[in-house]
């Protein structure tokens, strides 16, 4: 098959999957990205990269990435000739996508991923629902990461066509467990307010109250100073570690022993999955798509939204007992290998982009 795929080239979930999916996908399909930037993640690759080029004109108070994204779409369709468009995040990439089919007036698929905020925030906005439910509609197939995140979409668009859900995913043999002396407890996100990031620094100090820990923070974001604040008011700078973005998270969480996820709201939860595929357990809260992935006291921890008492007293449990803390860890990386790897969803897409194919 010969694909296009569209993604926001960031450290975020959706483009990191979109990364991975593209990759997997070019051992066998011919594969192109069409993208602003080359994804991170690709940037040692030789997967075909085309840069969607924005006019910068004083006219534009903001520049109309969705019409320049519309026609290099159209550009590379044409020039490669590409069968279908696998667009990840709904605005605007299915937008997008849309236009760029209607430019072509040629029989090119397009799939869109829903990947979670691109619904859950963004897409509910008035200023872009309408719109948002209309790309949806208008895409020859729809995937989303959970089944939580297909209803959740089915409800508050009104949307009545199928939505099959595939899962995000990992390649296994990139994560790892190393040996290491500190007890470390690390947050991986975007640093959005959704992430909750006053709970991780509670949960933390209440963690180091008790046991001898650090805290690593990876990544970046607006709440980033509200982090740095709370740290110091806490008096527990000297214990914490602030990474901003890394490339090579699996690094850091192969030194890691409790992950923490009390975000308020998860679609998936890309980032607990690759500590999962580090044997490392985590302790999340009980929202969104998690409880998909995760199986409380078995493969790792679930609470309510906020009882950062609660998720202390499951790290210290931890902290404290190395045998259990292998044997949820253990668990975890099963979990991964028995539901979310590369070898089990990527071929779950290429069914899908065949039936897509074929319809007419």
């Amino acid at each position: 098959m010969r694909i296009g795929i569209t993604c926001y080239p960031t450290f975020g979930g959706s483009g990191v999957l979109a990364s991975e999916l593209g990759r997997e996908l070019s051992k066998k399909h011919d594969v192109h990205f069409i993208c602003y930037a080359q994804p991170f993640r690709l940037e040692e690759s030789d997967i075909p990269f085309h840069k969607v080029n924005v006019v910068s004109y004083p006219l534009f108070r903001f520049p109309p990435y969705t019409l320049a994204l519309a026609c290099t779409m159209r550009e590379i369709v044409k020039k490669e000739d590409l069968e279908l468009l696998h667009v990840h995040y709904a605005i605007p990439h299915s937008t997008s996508a849309y236009l760029a089919k209607n430019l072509l007036q040629d029989n090119i698929k397009v799939v869109t991923t829903l990947h979670g905020t691109d619904v859950q925030l963004v897409g509910l906005d008035a200023s872009y629902k309408c719109v948002t439910r209309f790309s949806i509609d208008q895409s020859d197939g729809v995937t989303a990461v959970s089944h939580f995140l297909k209803e959740l979409t089915k409800e508050e668009f009104s949307i009545e066509r199928d939505i099959e859900v595939v899962y995000n995913f990992v390649d296994p043999s990139r994560y790892r467990s190393e040996p290491h002396e500190e007890k470390i407890v690390t947050h991986v996100s975007n640093f959005r307010e959704i992430k909750r990031i006053p709970d991780v620094i509670d949960v933390f100090c209440k963690i180091s109250a008790l046991v001898p820990a650090k805290l690593y923070l990876v990544g970046d974001g607006p709440e980033i100073p509200l982090a740095e604040e709370m740290v110091r008011k806490c008096n527990i700078t000297d214990k914490t570690k602030f990474f901003g973005n890394v490339r090579s998270v699996e690094d850091i969480l192969a030194k890691t022993d409790v992950f923490l996820l009390p975000s308020k709201l998860e679609s998936f939860g890309l980032a607990a999955l690759e500590a999962m595929a580090s044997s490392v357990p985590v302790i999340a809260t009980r929202v969104g798509g998690l409880p998909e992935v995760i199986d409380h006291q078995e493969n790792g921890f679930l609470c309510e939204l906020g009882d950062t008492e609660q998720m202390a007293e499951y790290a210290v449990d931890i902290l404290r007992d190395d045998s259990y803390r292998r044997e949820i860890g253990k668990k975890a990386r099963e979990k991964v290998e028995k539901c979310f790897t590369s070898d089990i969803i990527v071929p779950q897409y290429e069914k899908y982009y065949r039936e897509v194919l074929n319809t007419s």
